[in-house]
């Protein structure tokens, strides 16, 4: 019997990178997983690989009615969740003087209005005890060039994540958030070509104490804590970052 034999999650963002590391790790302990992404490929592919005890939705998170859509199809597969990784989000690189208005809108659409309202629409099917786990990010509280934008969007998730934890105690749940760093998630290489990919890493890595990429199964790990064995923890935010914040 797996560990989390009877769960049931939803995880935005899960067809790739963390997310998908983290469905991959609770499919394997017995869970349910429902998993969002935009794009249908990628989410076909995810789905094959986490076999019958995943569902895979597209969904947008910066729309509110897909959204909306969502919170009907997680009620109709699972009727209470146990977990909810508001996780979906996109990175945008632009110094400060050249990010665009449209720019910083989808930022602003994806990174903070997506989870603010997955987190609103799904509360009502969170059974007592849930954890909820959004993703911010050590941009939050470093300056970190051509990131203004991206470090922001996760500054104010930071901020909605004590609200959140603070409005949903009297029904029982937890509200954390996990704070990447430097993470081999592929995410680099989804939005820049692959030699400044490359480049941007090791600028990165200068900045790491522990001079290492994160794995995507370390995310995963975190998750499962916070979602699960962090019963007296609310409100907080984990450093997953090999001490860039903190050393």
């Amino acid at each position: 019997m797996g560990r989390y034999e009877g769960k049931k999650i939803v995880i935005t963002g899960g067809s790739s990178g963390f997310g998908l590391a983290t469905a991959r790790l609770l499919v394997g302990e017995g869970a349910r997983v429902l998993i969002t992404g935009r794009h249908q490929d990628a989410l076909d592919a995810a789905g094959a690989t986490l076999g019958g005890n995943a569902i895979a939705v597209r969904s947008d998170a910066a729309s509110v009615p897909d959204v909306e859509a969502l919170a009907g199809r997680v009620e109709e597969e699972f009727g209470t969740v146990d977990a909810l990784f508001a996780n979906a989000g996109i990175n945008g690189f632009a110094p400060f003087e050249a990010t665009s208005e449209e720019l910083f809108d989808q930022l602003l659409a994806v990174n903070t209005k997506g989870p603010y309202f997955t987190v609103q629409k799904l509360a009502p099917l969170l059974a007592e005890g849930a954890g909820v786990v959004l993703t911010t990010s050590v941009a939050n509280v470093r300056g970190v060039p051509a990131l203004s934008a991206y470090a922001a969007t996760k500054a104010a998730l930071r901020s909605m994540t004590r609200s959140m934890a603070r409005e949903l105690l009297p029904a029982g749940v937890r509200v954390n958030a996990i704070s990447p760093g430097m993470i081999d998630s592929g995410i680099l290489e989804k939005s820049l070509p692959a030699e400044a990919a490359e480049r941007t890493k090791q600028e990165l890595l200068a900045h790491v104490p522990m001079m290492r990429l994160g794995e995507p199964d370390e995310i995963a790990r975190v998750f499962t804590f916070l979602a699960f064995e962090a019963t007296y923890t609310t409100g907080a935010e984990l450093a997953v970052d090999g001490g860039a914040s903190q050393i």
